[in-house]
């Protein structure tokens, strides 16, 4: 028998949304509960009653972040979709790269490039699924616009490059903050794969 996930209460709901505003500007590395706990206004004792662990407080900011995320992808997805009858891989990529390429969007990444190398380095941890969860949801994106009339392995392939150097961008945009130098990478990406 499947469990329905229960609603937040209204203050675990409220100390979740200040924890991850805490986690966006200090990390989840070195993620402790009593530095936490004063900076939001709470105490140890109330979040380990709330969330059950520390691993389970994780648990459940990956997934917060990860519904800001989502959000992003559905509000691609109808922004792609009008620019075509299945839309188009590179107009899809240009908005992608603009949203992870803008100022507001930096600290979200951050957050995003952590949990995912710390999801592939201990996925048996609170990080568990969190890394393979983001490609798939990125490849769902990038499929529903993809052009239809190439074959599911070429399909599959351009799909996943286009992620791949959209991840790499990021990386590269995250470490040496050259906004100009990576975006003229991802659009020489953008012609030599329309070919």
């Amino acid at each position: 028998m499947s469990q329905t996930a229960r609603p937040l209460s209204a203050r675990k709901q409220e100390l979740l949304e200040r924890a991850y505003s805490y986690v966006l500007e200090q990390g989840l590395a070195s993620l402790s509960l009593r530095p936490l706990a004063a900076a939001i206004g709470s105490s140890p004792r109330v979040l380990l009653f709330l969330f059950g662990s520390k691993e389970e407080l994780i648990k459940a900011l990956l997934a917060r972040a990860r519904n800001d995320e989502l959000d992003f992808l559905a509000r691609t997805r109808a922004q792609a979709q009008g620019i075509g009858e299945r839309g188009d891989l590179a107009a899809t990529v240009r908005v992608i790269w603009h949203w992870l390429s803008g100022e507001p969007t930096r600290p979200l990444l951050k957050l995003w490039v952590e949990a995912y190398a710390r999801s592939t380095a201990e996925p048996d941890g609170p990080w568990g699924p969190f890394a393979r969860q983001t490609v798939e949801d990125w490849l769902a994106l990038l499929t529903a616009v993809q052009p239809e009339g190439a074959t599911a392995t070429t399909a599959a392939a351009e799909r996943t490059l286009a992620l791949a150097v959209l991840r790499g961008a990021l990386l590269d945009l995250l470490a040496t903050g050259d906004l100009e130098r990576v975006t003229s990478a991802i659009e020489h990406y953008l012609r030599l794969a329309k070919g």
